[in-house]
């Protein structure tokens, strides 16, 4: 009858997807399970986005804030809009799973999920080697501000980038 899956395509949709892992699962929950896991990752990234987000919010309000150089405004601007932008990213997950509700697409939104996780994820690297280079430069001068800030972002990059990169291809997963 139309409709009705034979035991065969039920089993075959009930085969374990990697047999390696240990896991039996469904293709609908290891989507479930996928999407809970990028969810998770985006409300840590979030955490730290939210508490550099206040912190850029509240120095535009010091009163030492009209010391800076021209320079040092363009670069606090260009954070703020970062920082923006980077929670702007941590938020479409949201919308994404409110418009795509009930409408078996978790498939999807794992891959666009991912995807949004990946970018979030060099925006945040972005933003904390941009913080360190403003508050060097302002509390020290610009050399170490750019040193500083560089610095930080290449540690951000091997540790958010490279090295999961590297453990994955060591796996034999690529």
């Amino acid at each position: 009858m139309k409709g009705q899956r034979t035991m065969t395509e039920m089993d075959r949709n009930r085969s374990d997807l990697d047999a390696a892992d240990g896991r039996n699962e469904t293709p609908s929950e290891r989507y479930d399970r996928n999407w809970g896991e990028i969810l998770q990752e985006f409300r840590i990234a979030q955490t730290g986005t939210q508490i550099i987000s206040g912190f850029l919010l509240t120095l535009a309000f010091q009163q030492r804030f009209t010391e800076l150089s021209s320079g040092q405004v363009v670069v606090y601007i260009v954070l703020v809009l970062l920082a923006a932008t980077t929670t702007a990213i941590g938020l479409a997950p949201v919308s994404l799973h409110r418009v795509l509700f009930r409408r078996h697409e978790k498939e999807r939104m794992v891959t666009i999920g991912n995807t949004l996780l990946v970018i979030d994820l060099l925006l945040v690297s972005l933003l904390t080697g941009g913080v360190a280079l403003f508050i060097l430069d302002v509390v020290l001068n610009l050399a170490a501000g750019v040193v500083g800030g560089v610095s930080m972002f290449i540690l951000l990059l091997v540790l958010l980038v490279l090295l999961p990169y590297a453990a994955r291809s060591r796996r034999g997963l690529d």
